[in-house]
């Protein structure tokens, strides 16, 4: 209706007042109020890479098993209602790093605070840290139309229950943002049904974008290196393998108690 039409004469009764409400319209007696949706926790997800100095191994003995066993019993201390922490080793898997941290948690201050603990150790002296990665969780913007379920798996996630783990950031050119949801959504669904087709290996995805250099950080568990292997080698045959920027470094890292861990590390 315009401002300008009028309205045709009714009875000059005055009309019963409106009930507050959201949409200014009258309330219906016994209608029930809709309760609000909470919002959704989404999780702050570190990946962070240690090695330790070659200076380290040149100390005495008793010194290099005084501050690993130090640094074992501050790991041994995390808190897993504040934060899970996973600990994987990449000794001879990568030349450039010794050890993972895998770190989440919903609150990135209990992250923060247990670096800044590591940092106040004796072996923080011999530890430099080649590679981090930041994310965190969020729901996808394509749908699984094989598990549907599996979109909302993404917003909390609990890993740690396979030995392996593979690790790498992940960017997509600029020209997939520009294709549209529905191409989009067709070429993921060719690489969602590539996944389903390897039930050993897991996938946990998490984002990046703003936080960190890389746009996702991907992490593959598994019982078997092979599967995953096979997985990402049928990946590259896929469409959606001509929009990847960068998918590397890719680390290969074994889940280890951090008493067996430090083990691995030097002499003690």
């Amino acid at each position: 209706m315009s401002e300008t039409a009028k309205i045709p004469p009714t009875s000059s009764a005055p009309l019963p007042p409106m009930a507050a409400g959201a949409t200014g319209r009258p309330a219906t007696a016994g209608q029930p109020q809709r309760a609000a949706t909470p919002p959704i926790r989404r999780q702050f997800v570190s990946f962070v890479f240690y090695k330790l100095m070659p200076e380290f191994r040149r100390l005495p003995a008793d010194q290099q098993s005084a501050m690993l066993q130090e640094f074992a019993a501050l790991v041994e201390a995390n808190d897993r209602q504040k934060m899970i922490l996973l600990t994987y080793s990449t000794v001879g898997t990568r030349p450039d790093t010794d050890f993972l941290f895998w770190r989440i948690a919903f609150n990135l201050d209990d992250i923060q605070n247990f670096q800044a603990a590591i940092n106040r150790l004796p072996l923080a002296g011999y530890l430099t840290t080649p590679y981090s990665y930041l994310a965190q969780t969020k729901r996808s913007t394509y749908i699984d139309k094989l598990d549907p379920s599996h979109d909302e798996s993404r917003t909390v996630i609990k890993p740690g229950k396979h030995k392996y783990v593979f690790v790498y950031p992940f960017v997509k050119k600029r020209e997939w943002y520009l294709l549209s949801k529905h191409a989009r959504q067709g070429i993921m669904d060719e690489h969602i049904e590539i996944g389903n087709k390897y039930q050993s290996v897991r996938l946990n995805t998490t984002y990046s974008f703003g936080l960190d250099d890389q746009e996702f950080v991907v992490a593959f568990e598994t019982e078997e290196p092979g599967d995953f292997l096979d997985l990402v080698q049928e990946l590259r045959e896929s469409e959606g393998s001509r929009y990847t920027e960068r998918d590397t470094p890719i680390f290969t890292a074994v889940q280890t108690p951090v008493r067996e861990l430090v083990k691995q590390l030097a002499a003690v």
